[in-house]
């Protein structure tokens, strides 16, 4: 039996029965290892060699808590908050009005992360920031929070799929073209928003079933909840607010001079604590809680990142792929279909699109001509396969950001109210769309 299948299959089984996601991974990966072939020292050994990898992911995550929750008691966030909810009270008569501003308030958070993608590449740096402080206009509005998590989940991945900037210049760019042509593709000319416009269509086709259908009813939460965690935020004056645009500002220079999340949240950090906003004596305290509030994003990731090093020490990433190809004989429409299942597969373990392409483009580029599938279709086979299961995925930061987010007031559960609405709302239409790209194009 294959070790990814088995890992994946129990991290996931294990993830759905509640159990916690970092307890899920380590069990996956302890159980993939041993079917896959290693001893239990070589597996433990593989798992601790991996951890690093995922070391300055979560000391990013950690800085980053700490300077919203410095931006969080400069009352910024805040603001917008307040403003919200200055409307739902004059309009409580009106439904019509409270939809307007549900809609409103869920366009503005999909701009926003469409914009962390490319326009301002900060990925799900913006999320603690701007959507804790909106929790409690989302319960008196009665918005579901699946719903706001499909949407978070849409603009923190399709720009990536299709538009070549920013991280889709890293993915479309970088990763898909260069693999594939170095696999035997020849791609000069070739197109990458075609290739990958019908799978961002599937897509597109989700998060308008989630909008419409499946999540636009009401879903109550305690509001006594919200307010009690954020009871101790302070009275925010516009000196406070113009100290918080200044080190949002730097912050987000020094990332992109820079190239790292730390220090430019470090820097953002130290702005508020040298203009008084964040009293000297209050410093320590208040980037404890800070990093407490994204630890589980970083302890997820570098669990991850051992469940992804000890899949490749057993060797049968490759060997599904190589299994998969067996399979295939001469049938085209098997062909792609099976590609995108083990790219699905291989995303949902180890969470990164960006890391499947490498794995599977190997095989699948030369097998895929040989089939007699189109350049053009090639690219979109690879790139959709690479890109399934990022959303849906325990282990992916396009559902750690938005849970982040969410429960900050304990009442939104991962895998349930993240993990699961974003595989079923993106998963099964971008396989697919991808399918018929694969096929058409």
């Amino acid at each position: 039996m294959n070790a990814v299948v088995v890992a994946v299959s129990l991290m996931l089984i294990l993830s759905l029965s509640r159990m916690h996601v970092v307890i899920a991974i380590i069990l996956g990966a302890m159980a993939g290892g041993l079917v896959g072939g290693l001893s239990l020292d070589d597996t433990i050994a593989a798992f601790n060699n991996g951890l690093g990898a995922g070391a300055t992911v979560a000391l990013s995550y950690a800085t980053l808590g700490a300077f919203a929750v410095a931006i969080g008691k400069s009352g910024l966030a805040h603001t917008l908050a307040d403003r919200a909810l200055a409307m739902v009270g004059h309009e409580q008569a009106s439904a019509g009005s409270h939809t307007r501003l549900k809609y409103t308030m869920l366009a503005a958070l999909l701009l926003i992360a469409i914009s962390s993608q490319n326009i301002l590449p900060i990925h799900i740096a913006f999320i603690p920031l701007v959507v804790p402080p909106l929790l409690y206009v989302m319960a008196r509005l009665r918005l579901d929070r699946r719903l706001v998590a499909c949407v978070l989940t849409f603009g923190l991945i399709t720009p990536y799929m299709l538009l070549p900037v920013g991280f889709g210049g890293i993915y479309l760019n970088q990763i898909l073209l260069a693999q594939t042509a170095d696999n035997g593709l020849a791609t000069e000319g070739l197109s990458v928003m075609r290739a990958m416009a019908l799978p961002a269509l599937g897509m597109l086709i989700g998060l308008l079933v989630a909008v419409f259908l499946s999540y636009r009813g009401s879903r109550d939460y305690d509001e006594k909840a919200i307010v009690d965690k954020d009871a101790g935020r302070a009275v925010y004056s516009p000196r406070t607010l113009i100290v918080a645009i200044f080190a949002v500002g730097l912050a987000f220079a020094v990332q992109l001079w820079l190239g790292s999340m730390v220090l430019g949240a470090l820097a953002g950090f130290l702005v508020f604590t040298l203009s008084g906003v964040v009293r000297w004596h209050e410093a320590d305290d208040l980037f404890t809680e800070g990093m407490k509030m994204l630890a589980m994003i970083g302890f997820i990731m570098i669990a991850a990142s051992g469940f992804a090093e000890v899949m490749r020490e057993t060797g049968h990433i490759p060997s599904l792929v190589e299994s998969s190809v067996d399979m295939i004989g001469a049938s085209k429409g098997l062909a792609a279909l099976l590609m995108l299942l083990v790219g699905l597969l291989i995303t949902l373990g180890i969470g990164s699109s960006f890391s499947t392409i490498p794995i599977i483009a190997a095989l699948y580029v030369p097998l895929a001509l040989q089939l007699g599938f189109t350049p053009l279709a090639v690219l979109a086979l690879v790139g959709t396969a690479g890109a399934l299961g990022d959303a849906g995925s325990p282990a992916s930061d396009s559902t750690l950001g938005p849970t982040a987010g969410l429960n900050a007031d304990g009442q939104h559960n991962h895998i349930w109210d993240t993990v699961v609405p974003t595989f079923l709302h993106y998963n099964l239409p971008l396989l697919g769309f991808g399918w018929v790209a694969a096929m058409v194009l």
